[in-house]
């Protein structure tokens, strides 16, 4: 299998996120796919090669040229109205009651683009964006040649921006994009998102279409971020009536629950008909993720990893989350390392 994987993911290093009260140094950091590349190597997966340097053009099939744009503009207003002290973040929103009209000043625009505070960018964040776009398209163009599995190692993630909104570390969704691509050169693609936190952006994108079928295991939202989207009751809608199936779980599931309703979900896949998989792959159902609440252990990422591989599907793993740094490189490479055994 091959490993997508450039440097400038590194050129992406928020400083802080608000998290529980607090100001805290941010949790998505460069170190992540650094272990995951070293560990890639160190377990001899496949070859590591560098991205096509294509642009960035793929995400408006996605995403609104109006946020692409955004993204791309943000720190230069963010630097004339605040100078390069801190990184850029909302410090409000246009939720409920208040009017959704896009403001002139970098501040309103953060919030009017952001759906929480967890998004931070600095001045070579765009270029980091960019690149994982560029990574993801690269492992499309590796399936679309006739590979069996690719890994696409995105850094920052993207499952959860929408198609106008960053959020939740990701600000182009990289899955989606894939996706869009991969279904435009006909392939009949599935979505299969394992990450903790519900893909609320790839939902979004997806969710009134009936060509893409998208599938989440993550923590019930009546518990965990991103609490607004991911019941089990949004089957899709209009055309994408049933091509929708969240399956949430409480906290403390450990493979006992889990391995079950991942059976459910690539059951769903094969109903569905795919012959095209794109796996956004969240490692932060770990037992020790400091941010999360589920029980997985190292071994059992081996096991998700063969019964994804029983799909029989061309897939393309694209990089998401996962916070415990130290075992992140052992957990990403097991679930490779079990799909390709």
């Amino acid at each position: 299998m091959k490993t997508i994987y450039t440097d400038d993911h590194r050129l992406h290093h928020a400083a802080c996120e608000l998290i529980g009260g607090k100001m805290m140094p941010a949790f998505e950091c460069p170190q992540r796919a650094d272990i995951v590349l070293s560990r890639v190597k160190e377990v001899g997966l496949g070859p590591v090669i560098e991205p096509t340097r294509m642009g960035i053009s793929a995400a408006a099939k996605v995403h609104d040229p109006k946020f692409v744009a955004f993204l791309e503009s943000a720190w230069a207003l963010w630097d004339a109205e605040h100078g390069d002290g801190s990184d850029a973040l909302p410090m409000t929103w246009p939720a409920r009651s208040l009017r959704q009209i896009e403001p002139e000043t970098i501040d309103g625009k953060l919030g009017f683009y952001s759906f929480d505070a967890g998004c931070g960018l600095t001045k070579t964040s765009f270029t980091a964006i960019a690149s994982g776009v560029e990574v993801a398209m690269t492992g499309v163009d590796l399936m679309l040649a006739g590979e069996k599995a690719a890994f696409s190692l995105c850094r920052p993630p993207g499952h959860h921006a929408t198609s106008d909104q960053m959020g939740g570390y990701c600000y182009l969704n990289n899955a989606a994009i894939a996706a869009q691509v991969l279904t435009e050169a006909g392939r009949q693609v599935a979505i299969l998102d394992v990450d903790y936190h519900h893909g609320n952006g790839t939902q979004a994108i997806f969710y009134h279409r009936g060509d893409v079928f998208f599938t989440s295991l993550h923590g019930h939202p009546t518990q965990e971020y991103p609490y607004f989207l991911g019941y089990a009751d949004e089957p899709g809608a209009g055309a994408g009536e049933g091509a929708n199936l969240n399956l949430p779980l409480r906290w403390g599931s450990a493979w006992d629950v889990y391995g079950p309703a991942l059976d459910v979900a690539c059951d769903g896949i094969s109903r569905f008909g795919a012959d095209m998989l794109v796996v956004s792959l969240g490692l932060d159902t770990f037992e020790q993720d400091p941010i999360s609440k589920f029980k997985l252990k190292s071994d059992d990422y081996l096991r998700m990893g063969e019964r994804i591989a029983k799909l029989g599907l061309p897939t393309l793993f694209i990089f998401e989350g996962g916070y415990a740094v130290e075992a992140l490189g052992v957990n990403t490479a097991n679930v490779l390392v079990g799909f390709e055994s």
